[in-house]
């Protein structure tokens, strides 16, 4: 079913497609908001145009289905339904009203330390099932990290699987995907990587919350490439560093190692000091200032 035809007929499945609220930057899928016919409930579909997959993607997509429909868990998007119609398969997800962690910072600049802890510390809740299930993101940005509204109950949804795979302990992958802002070195270099690739991810999202900007950037790949490798030191806002705990700036450092051997496992991740402290809301929806 292509976009054209559903702009005439949006109604799919037992869903009315109301508006469009996102599209996948080379146009593999687009994600509406849409009311379940008789309940009127508010959900996400996310639309997938099967014939654009290649076979790594449908690949992908299946790992996806079956993880999601598999768990649930407040840190992770809830799968409601899935259906196959016209050529596409259509994903019926929860709708979180808060958008994404890309447009939060956006709106608000750089988030104060305790705010970036807890966002951190709800991040690790979600990758907790992950890394139970050996399933590894490969896609970990801002924009794929949902807030569950904009009210005193902010809960944080790790989205979009569509990049996804299971990757046992001792094995590693070798496909080159994800964004390049919040890609680990070694994928960008071509090298086969393992599930440490998702931990650079999230010390690329810690620094961002922190600081309002991602570590690395680049013209192209090389160059971001090239801006890693020669980093002597992360590019800090002198603004924050002050103020910053250095329980945090360690783990920032240890996230964003090059080396792999260096960089934080999901474990050391897991259980590092920075996210101890006030670790009783670990799972706890919070206030954001």
């Amino acid at each position: 079913m292509e976009q054209n035809k559903l702009s005439k007929n949006k109604t799919v499945g037992d869903y009315a497609l109301k508006s469009k609220i996102g599209e996948s930057s080379n146009s593999l899928s687009t994600v509406w908001k849409a009311e379940h016919l008789s309940s009127g409930d508010v959900v996400a579909v996310k639309q997938v145009y099967v014939e654009k997959l290649n076979k790594h993607l449908k690949s992908c997509l299946d790992c996806e289905l079956n993880f999601l429909s598999s768990v649930n868990h407040p840190n992770i998007i809830r799968l409601f339904d899935a259906f196959q119609a016209e050529n596409c398969i259509f994903l019926v997800v929860e709708f979180c009203a808060g958008g994404n962690l890309s447009s939060y910072i956006r709106l608000h600049g750089r988030v104060p330390e305790q705010t970036a802890r807890k966002f951190l510390q709800q991040l690790g809740a979600g990758l907790e099932i992950l890394n139970s299930h050996h399933i590894i993101h490969r896609d970990l940005k801002p924009e794929n990290i949902l807030l569950s509204g904009l009210d005193d109950d902010v809960m944080l949804k790790i989205a979009d699987f569509g990049l996804s795979c299971t990757l046992y302990p001792g094995n590693y992958a070798e496909k080159v995907c994800g964004s390049p802002l919040y890609m680990a070195p070694e994928v960008l270099q071509f090298q086969r990587y393992d599930e440490k690739v998702d931990m650079w991810s999230v010390g690329a999202i810690l620094f961002e919350l922190l600081n309002g900007y991602p570590p690395f950037s680049g013209r192209n790949n090389v160059q971001l490439v090239r801006n890693i490798n020669s980093c002597k030191h992360l590019p800090f806002s002198q603004l924050i560093v002050p103020a910053l705990h250095p329980d945090c700036v360690d783990m920032c450092l240890k996230l964003l190692s090059a080396n792999t051997v260096d960089r934080l496992s999901f474990n050391e991740f897991y259980h590092h000091r920075f996210l101890r402290r006030n670790s009783a809301i670990l799972r706890a929806p919070f206030h954001i200032p």
